[in-house]
This record gives C-alpha cells, sequence and structure tokens, in this order.
C-alpha cells in the first residue's frame, strides 16, 4: 500500500495539532512538518506569562463560539467536533492534567508551558512525524496527474505531497498567505487584535501596576464596550476590559490609527447620579475625614487620590469643605472619565491577529479549500480570533485537529 505523503507548513500549535492527528489517526500517512525558524512552538512556550493558557472552561459550542470576534458562526460547528472537553481529554490521555482557574482559563497542573511543549513534541515523535526546522515553504504548485502538490522548500529542495495542510500564522509577511493567495484564495488583511491602550494622562502617571478588579470600557460613537478587569500599565490602561475591546474593535480602532477616546467607569456598580449620591452619603458620615484617605466607591485609593485632584478638590480637604458641584465633578472622574489612546502595544508576546483567508472560502467540516482540493488550512491563517483567556488556542486545536483528520482520509 502507497504511503499518503502530507507536508504541514508551521511549527506551532495549529501545525504540531494537524499533524499529530493526521498521523495517529492514519499511520499509513508520512507526515513532514516544516518550521522556517530554529524555534519550535513559540508562542505556546511564552504564552500566559510562560504557563500556557491551554484553553478555557466552556464546554458548550455555541457559547464558546461567542468569544470569537471573527469567526465565531463558522466554528459553531467545529466546535461541536472538538471542543475544549476534547482538548482536556486529549492532554490528559497523554499524560497531562488541566485545571481550571476562577475565570475560567485553564493552564497545566505544573503551570508550565514547558509541560505543553514537551507533550505535543513527544507526541508527534510517537506518531511517526518528521520534523524539520530551518526549513520554510518558498512555493507551492499544483500537479495536475495526481492531484498532490510540488513544494519547493528554501533549503532549494523540492518535494511532493498528496495534501498539504499551511500553519503558518497570521504575521502579514508569512509565507502561508502568499501561497494561498497564489491558489486564488482572498486575504483579509492582518490587524493586531489583542493589544493594549498607550494613553499619556497625568491621572495615570506613576500608577503602574495599580489594578481595578472590576471596570466599564467604551469607545463613544462605536458599539465597543466591555467590562472586567483592569490593569495601569507604564504607558497606559491593559487588562481584560481593554483586551477585549481591542479584539472585538481590531479592525475599527486600526481605521482610526490607534486614537480614540476611551470612557472608563472606575466603578460599575454606579452611574453618575448613583455615584454622586453615595458620595453625599459619605460626606454625611465622615465630615471630619480628609476626601483622599478613603475611597467610598471602592477605587483603590492611589487612583482615587489622582481622580480628587482632576475633579479640582485639594488632596487634604477634609469631606465637609466639599460642595455638591465639587461632589458632581469627583463622580464624573470615577463613572464618565474619558482618556485620549494615542496609541497601542502587543499584549506580553501573545501577538495575535485578525485577518486572514477569508472564512467562505473555507470548508470548516475538514478545515478543507473550497478552491483547491487536499489543501487545507488552520489556526490564524484563517480569518479567525479570539477574546483572551485560552480561546486563540482553542481555535488552533479544533482546527488543527479536524484538519488532521481530513487529511488522514
Amino acid at each position: 500500500m502507497n504511503e499518503r505523503q502530507v507536508s504541514v507548513v508551521g511549527g506551532g500549535a495549529a501545525g504540531f495539532f494537524g499533524a499529530i492527528a493526521c498521523a495517529e489517526a492514519n499511520p499509513a500517512c508520512r507526515v513532514t512538518l516544516y518550521e522556517a525558524t530554529a524555534h519550535l512552538l513559540a508562542k505556546v512556550k511564552i504564552s500566559g506569562g510562560g504557563r500556557c493558557n491551554v484553553t478555557h472552561h466552556c464546554f458548550e459550542p455555541r457559547d464558546l463560539a461567542k468569544r470569537y470576534p471573527r469567526g465565531g458562526r463558522e466554528l459553531t460547528g467545529a466546535f461541536s467536533r472538538f471542543q475544549p472537553r476534547d482538548t482536556v481529554e486529549w492532554f490528559a490521555a497523554r499524560g497531562v492534567t488541566l485545571k481550571t482557574e476562577a475565570d475560567g482559563r485553564m493552564f497545566p497542573v505544573t503551570d508550565n508551558s514547558q509541560t505543553i511543549v514537551d507533550c505535543l513534541l513527544g507526541a508527534a515523535r510517537k506518531a511517526g512525524v518528521v520534523v524539520r526546522t530551518h526549513c520554510g515553504v518558498k512555493s507551492v504548485l499544483r500537479v495536475p496527474t495526481s492531484g498532490g502538490f510540488r513544494v519547493e522548500l528554501t533549503t532549494g529542495e523540492e518535494v511532493t505531497t498528496d495534501r498539504l495542510l499551511l500553519a503558518t500564522g497570521g504575521n502579514k509577511s508569512n509565507a502561508g498567505f502568499a501561497i494561498a493567495q497564489a491558489f486564488g484564495h482572498t486575504i483579509e488583511p492582518p490587524v493586531p487584535s489583542l493589544f493594549t491602550f498607550h494613553i499619556d494622562d497625568p491621572r495615570l502617571k506613576d500608577l503602574a501596576g495599580v489594578s481595578v478588579e472590576d471596570a466599564a470600557t467604551a469607545v463613544p460613537g462605536t458599539p465597543l464596550k466591555e467590562r472586567g478587569p483592569m490593569l495601569v500599565t507604564h504607558w497606559g490602561l491593559s487588562g481584560p476590559a481593554v483586551l477585549k475591546i481591542s479584539a472585538w474593535g481590531a479592525r475599527s480602532l486600526a481605521e482610526r490609527d490607534y486614537r480614540f477616546a476611551l470612557r472608563v467607569n472606575w466603578a460599575p456598580k454606579f452611574n453618575a447620579e448613583s455615584a454622586r449620591a453615595e458620595l453625599e452619603r459619605a460626606r454625611a458620615a465622615e465630615p471630619r475625614k480628609q476626601v483622599t484617605t478613603w475611597s467610598p466607591l471602592g477605587v483603590p485609593l492611589r487612583l482615587w487620590e489622582r481622580l480628587v485632584v482632576a475633579a479640582g478638590l485639594a488632596p487634604s480637604a477634609p469631606w465637609t469643605t466639599v460642595g455638591n458641584p465639587a461632589l458632581r465633578a469627583l463622580a464624573a472622574q470615577v463613572t464618565e472619565a474619558e482618556f485620549a489612546v494615542k496609541g497601542k502595544s502587543l499584549f506580553k508576546d501573545e501577538f495575535v491577529t485578525c485577518g486572514g483567508v477569508r472564512l467562505s472560502e473555507v470548508d470548516f467540516k475538514r478545515l478543507e479549500s473550497r478552491l483547491v482540493p487536499g489543501l487545507h488550512f488552520a489556526g490564524e491563517m484563517l480569518d479567525v480570533d479570539g477574546v483572551t483567556g485560552g480561546f486563540n488556542f482553542q481555535a488552533a486545536w479544533t482546527t488543527g485537529w479536524l484538519a488532521g483528520q481530513a487529511m488522514a482520509e
């Protein structure tokens, strides 16, 4: 029986998962994975602060699909075939136990991403996948007689393959996009998705490290609004309340060149009116206390001091001297603060893009090109991206696994 040649381009999460799935499903497939750099599974290694946020504890495909600004509709069916529960079982079957944190993110119990890297490398080795580093793909041509592909490698070699999986990530300069385009695929322009906001504002100066457990964010003039933890950084604001807005607004914020207004409610249990009433109660209860020594709305004290000053109050003023107009100004600083965003930064090293191969051109049951039979896509090659919390890795595992199964058939 002739071996089926299967080539996987890209040594990241989706590429490895696709290669392993194919080799395990059909031992008659000879699977070779090509990685242009020296580094396999580089993003897996650095993700989650070196802990690797493998997936998210959301086992209902429809709910899960809502965490994807792009690709949610297509992934709903895909998740009914391979979802986080399957990811947990896949790793458990290979000796890696995952745990769930309070916010639903799932990590290896070792809290070490190397556990996941070692598991994937070991599974690939055991399944017989041939892994080649320092070996990228320059071009691919169709072989009309066999329906396969002739692949020109950056080493100067040429190989033929029956099935081809492109999993080269979302970077716009990657070879995968050029190959897909050469075969007639439309590439939605890649733009960053998860990023933090650059804000230069005296209210945030020297507050790096201050976190607010629950904040509400919005971009006035757009439907963008989110709620969740927020972190003040050296260059502005980060945390889920910012990162989720950056994901849902990836295209519209890019069109604005990352210059826009951000409205923040630092205490979203209150609006301007109820916050003012609460401050009136505080004034009546503690008239002699200094305003800056106590934050009745639950805002962290260092931030509260800045908002008091921004509202025009003297830091040493006792509550009894604060008039009603000043209370209104302070309530507005807490519940309706506006900040001018003047740019973006990547979130840690977790570079996620929206953009990639247009989804209508891909059969999501098999992750196969509708234009070129035998050509498959997985991971960030597709115009699919999730919010922060393990969702981007889950998309990589799901699309890689489905592509691998289809190539093995």
